[in-house]
Formats: structure tokens, sequence, C-alpha cells
């Protein structure tokens, strides 16, 4: 698409199956739906709604339910993976669009393919950053995560009860949050030697095994508007996306092994666990995403993908759009 003028973002707020979501929405053209995984919010976006609508699509990033200024329900199984596509469904709905492209990361990448394996009428086409396509499968999530790290407590199985993880994140929110990014970031992550920090002594804390510094592309201002957001809300919402992980289980025993089939990418970085820690989800392609366009990964990239390689992932997302598989199925829907 040509490059035209970028309006400036407008945020707003849409009605959702639990109240209100909160949205940043820039450009005009097909709608191209963002999804932001943990600890962020739409502002992970940042650098790609301009590029987005600069190409001539409607770009529009949420703050996923529990996050921002999107509604927080106290109950934990609102937080269920089947209410949080409903959500992008409605988001979709809102904006008086019939379809969208979902692109999504670390959780969000999660939000966004089980988004179009419930609903590919609505959903057209799927990107993935940071964290591969597994289908439902094998045990329980909370045994096999229990089962992990020895006397060690893996992070994932730490966030599982309510109230833990909160009481060593929110007495410094900012600090904790620094440490976090630091933790997974290209350029501050602790060497291989060091004690690997998704994981703390089970009387011990996370933020012991934290990186000193920022990495560079997290200014403290960037620090500011994602530490004033969660000391605001609390982390409860946000980590309440972990505690529904065997529910998943269950309500998606219907789609045990299933692929996705809509046109497909992923992009990962080769110092990112999510992809070394899950190389045979990748591998798994062929059967898994059967529709999938383009897979990257990117030499020496972490996990926050597109704020560390924000150049790369946009044109990387750009070429995907305007792929003939994604404007193919992007005509089908609409009729164009």
């Amino acid at each position: 698409m040509p490059q035209q003028s970028v309006p400036a973002p407008v945020h707003r707020t849409v009605p959702g199956p639990a109240g209100r979501i909160h949205l940043v929405e820039q450009g005009s053209g097909p709608l191209v739906l963002l999804v932001h995984g943990f600890p962020e919010s739409w502002y992970s976006w940042r650098r790609q709604l301009p590029a987005l609508a600069a190409a001539g699509y409607r770009a529009v990033a949420l703050d996923v339910r529990g996050y921002g200024r999107s509604s927080r329900p106290a109950d934990v199984s609102a937080y269920r993976m089947t209410e949080l596509a409903e959500d992008n469904v409605a988001v979709v709905e809102a904006l008086g669009e019939r379809s969208a492209v979902l692109v999504g990361h670390d959780w969000g990448a999660t939000i966004a393919a089980n988004s179009a394996l419930l609903r590919p009428d609505v959903f057209r086409a799927v990107a993935l950053l940071s964290v591969p396509y597994a289908p439902r499968g094998g045990p329980r999530p909370g045994e096999v995560f229990a089962g992990m790290g020895g006397e060690e407590e893996f992070y994932v199985a730490r966030f599982q009860e309510p109230g833990r993880a909160e009481a060593e994140i929110e007495p410094d929110v900012r600090g904790w949050l620094a440490g976090f990014y630091a933790a997974f970031s290209a350029d501050t992550m602790p060497g291989p030697d060091a004690p690997d920090p998704h994981f703390a002594a089970r009387a011990g804390t996370l933020r012991e095994r934290f990186p000193a510094g920022h990495p560079d592309w997290l200014s403290e201002d960037d620090l500011d508007v994602y530490a004033g957001e969660f000391e605001r809300t609390g982390l409860t919402g946000a980590l309440n996306r972990y505690r529904n992980m065997d529910r998943d289980w269950e309500d998606l025993a219907a789609f045990d092994g299933a692929p996705v089939t809509q046109p497909s990418l992923f992009v990962g970085g080769t110092r990112d666990a999510s992809t070394t820690w899950l190389s045979d989800a990748i591998a798994a392609y062929p059967a898994t995403l059967p529709g999938l366009v383009a897979s990257h990964l990117l030499e020496g990239c972490g996990h926050w993908i597109q704020q560390e390689r924000p150049e790369e992932v946009n044109r990387i997302l750009l070429n995907w759009l305007a792929s003939a598989p994604v404007r193919t199925s992007q005509s089908a829907r609409t009729g164009g």
C-alpha cells in the first residue's frame, strides 16, 4: 500500500463483554488489531501504530482485559482465553468492522492464535511475535509448571497463587518492571553462567536474579508509562492470565491439536527463551500453522521484539500484510 499522511493516534473506549476496552487507534484502511503481553499495555505497540497507519492500515492497539484503562473484573476466571478472544471480537464489532488481522506479542500471541482458532469468521490472518503457536494438548499445564525447576520454582508456577507475586512486585512496581524487562532483553539479560531469571529459590524472589540497568529500547519516559499504569491498577488483572491456564486447557479440549489455518506469520528472537524452549513448536509449523507465509528469527534479539527491533519488525509485518495470501484472504472477506 502507498504511504499515507499519518493522523495523530486517538484514545477511546468501546464496550466489551466485561465492561470497557481501552484502545488506541491510528490510520484508516483494513483493520489490524495489536494485542500485547505481560507486563505491558497498548504502549508496547507505539512504534508499530504510525508505521501501519502510514502504510494504509487502521492500526488499533488495545489494553487487554485487566490492564491499563480496560475493565478489571474481580473474578479470576474472567481472564480465561475464551473470554479474551471474545474481547477481540467485541473490538472488531465496536469499530464497525466485520473482520481483522491479528498481531500479538507474548501472551498476546497466544490470545491472537486462539482468537483466530475460535473465530475464523472474524480473524482472517494472524501474526505471532516471540511466542510460537502450540496447540492445546498434553498434560494439565499446572502440573507441568509445578514440576519444573527441581529445587527452584518456575515463574509461571510462582504466579499461580493469588497475591503472592503481587506481594513481591507492588511495593516497587517501577523497579521490578525495570528488572523484568532487562532480564529478557538481549542487551541486558544475564549471561549463560548466571542464575536463570525464569526461576527463583522457593523462599526467595524473582527480582533477586534481575540484572541492573535499562535495556536500550526502554527510556526513562517509557518506564514511567508502564510503571504509572501498574501503580494505578496493581498487577492482579495481568497476573490472572497465568491463573487460567488450567481452565484454558479444559475449555479448549475440543481443539486438542487443532491447527490455525489462516495466513500466518511468526517472528522471534534468537536470544529469547520463548523461541529456544519452544523450538519443537516452531518445527511443527507445517502441521500447526499450515497457512504460514513467513517465519523469521532475528539474530541477537531478545523477548521484547517489537520494541527491541521496531524498524525490522515493522518491515516484516508490512511485507507480510502486503503478501498475496493475506491480501487474498482480506479480499475474500470484504468482497473487494
